[in-house]
């Protein structure tokens, strides 16, 4: 695993081959693979509460066809692996065309995410929504995020990046400044978007995984193990939890 781990770091973070390896990173991880299982059946769990058509932005390498084979996938790099290579600025549908929204690590790295958001207002049928997970605001993830991550995390930042990067380029507090900092304007701008969650979550798994960039910490039969433990810590989860449980549901139609 480490000569994939080599393999993709030796490719620019925008070249399509290291998202593809990051695959094969994901899935021959043990540990890291169950998580994705996880997050991504909380997801599923989340916007299948809507009957229709469901897409998962910025799929790139992940695996959430194999779970949930009904979703459309897609991204802004050019893969062989998605249905549809598409910008999440400029959502190729009709208005009203979709009951669900997906994203794993992907909003902070969309560089007009308030265009995004106006895509999902148009294109959601009353009731869908926007499940995401995405890096949280915490003691535990600033320090996490500041010192031993390659992206920016930047709460006091402001509400769009640098375009033309799509993987380099990000804010992983662009969340936090949406959805909690700037809550009012989001408020005032997408009258037909409420913010049903917003919860903190996983403080350690992630770090236990290893990630993308290094070996596991623990093997793949611990996993059940190491998340039982991490329970322990729910109270302190607005602390420690590197990550958030978003869900955004169309309203108002």
């Amino acid at each position: 695993m480490m000569n994939k781990i080599k393999e993709a770091m030796s490719y620019d973070l925008d070249d399509p081959r290291r998202t593809l390896i990051h695959k094969d990173i994901i899935l021959g991880k043990a540990f890291l693979r169950k998580l994705y299982t996880r997050w991504y059946r909380h997801l599923i769990e989340r916007v299948t509460s809507v009957e229709g058509n469901y897409l998962e932005i910025g799929s790139g390498g992940g695996f959430l066809k194999d779970v949930f084979p009904e979703v459309i996938t897609s991204d802004i790099l050019p893969l062989e692996t998605v249905d549809i290579v598409c910008s999440a600025e400029n959502l190729p549908f009709d208005d009203n065309a979709l009951a669900g929204i997906m994203m794993l690590d992907v909003f902070h790295h969309i560089p007009r995410p308030y265009l995004f958001l106006k895509e999902a207002e148009r294109t959601l049928i009353c009731g869908g929504k926007i499940v995401m997970i995405e890096p949280a605001y915490s003691l535990l993830s600033q320090f996490i995020y500041t010192y031993f991550h390659h992206e920016d995390f930047d709460t006091k930042g402001g509400m769009e990046i640098k375009q033309g990067s799509p993987l380099s380029t990000a804010n992983m507090a662009l969340p936090y400044i949406y959805f909690v900092r700037e809550r009012e304007i989001f408020e005032q701008h997408y009258p037909a978007l409420r913010i049903n969650c917003i919860k903190h979550h996983t403080p350690f798994l992630y770090i236990f995984s290893g990630g993308l960039s290094k070996p596991s910490l623990l093997p793949g039969f611990l996993f059940e193990f190491a998340r039982l433990a991490e329970k322990l810590f729910v109270p302190f989860y607005r602390q420690l939890g590197l990550f958030y449980y978003i869900e955004i549901e169309k309203i108002n139609c």
